[in-house]
């Protein structure tokens, strides 16, 4: 028999199945007991969703370094009448998962853009606002944000919105800047980040909690494959060109930079590949 047509067939056949499997309602995953000194990580989402499908370095974090990780709700999508729902849904899945969670105002930021950047400065200024208090109340050591090209307009705008809050607070606040990629991938990442098969179930679970979302759009089914294709792009583009690719099945692409209080500066000369079982803080270190 063909190994191959097994593996294809069987890998249907999940896709298949798995669109019957429950949504929500699973009890909370593990998590450690953190002290009130854990260091912070913020995750800026632009959607309810994006802190669990790129979430995998933040709950690496959370489980194996005792981080803090609170999500950011930057918007709570665009259609008004399901902002109530996502907000209760992105609650579950919070509670699911671990993380912590904030909201910038009743119903999430509105028009997180560029087209708003460049012609609504009173609207952006007020949003622009709202991020940079937030950055100060929690002095986090990392922040998690989408990168400048990931296609949806609201991730590019989640992007601006944090640089231009980091712009406005005093030059003593750094941070390690983590930029993460979901609908359109980034030229130059430096980091892969492995994913056990926990953390990715855990993941998934937790992301299922997004009812509205997974049932218009089973697109937790389709995260392992993301994440298998991820360590075949980062094999060449963390690793280096025609260079061997990890021993990994599941990863995650990020770019990390610091801010070093007035901009972004490189974090090391050249990509890094984590392996589990390696501290996921190691590169993330105290200021």
């Amino acid at each position: 028999m063909n190994p191959y047509l097994h593996f294809v067939s069987e890998y249907a056949r999940f896709a298949r199945e798995g669109k019957h499997w429950p949504l929500g309602g699973f009890p909370p995953c593990p998590r450690p007991a953190l002290p009130a000194d854990a260091p912070v990580a913020l995750i800026f989402s632009p959607h309810p969703d994006d802190e669990v499908i790129i979430g995998g370095w933040a709950l690496r974090l959370l489980r194996e370094a005792g981080w803090r990780i609170i999500n950011v709700a930057v918007t709570q999508g665009s259609n008004k009448a399901r902002q109530a729902g996502r907000w209760e849904e992105l609650k579950n899945c919070c509670e699911c998962i671990g993380f912590q969670l904030v909201q910038t105002q009743p119903g999430g930021l509105e028009k997180v853009n560029r087209a708003t950047r460049e012609n609504g400065p009173a609207h952006w200024t007020a949003s622009v606002k709202i991020i940079a208090q937030l950055l100060a109340q929690h002095r986090p050591r990392a922040i998690f944000f989408p990168h400048e090209l990931d296609w949806n307009s609201s991730h590019i705008g989640t992007h601006h919105l944090v640089l231009d809050a980091l712009r406005t607070l005093p030059p003593d606040f750094h941070t390690h800047a983590i930029e993460t990629e979901f609908w359109g991938q980034m030229p130059s990442p430096n980091c892969m980040v492995e994913l056990g098969p926990t953390d990715l179930a855990d993941l998934i679970t937790a992301l299922t909690f997004h009812v509205g979302e997974v049932q218009r759009n089973p697109y937790h089914l389709t995260l392992p494959a993301w994440m298998v294709d991820n360590v075949r792009r980062g094999g060449e583009l963390v690793g280096g060109q025609g260079g061997a690719a990890p021993n990994f099945t599941f990863a995650t692409l990020y770019r990390l930079r610091r801010w070093n209080g007035q901009g972004l500066e490189a974090a090391f000369p050249e990509g890094r590949t984590l392996a589990c079982g390696e501290n996921p803080a190691a590169w993330l270190p105290a200021f």
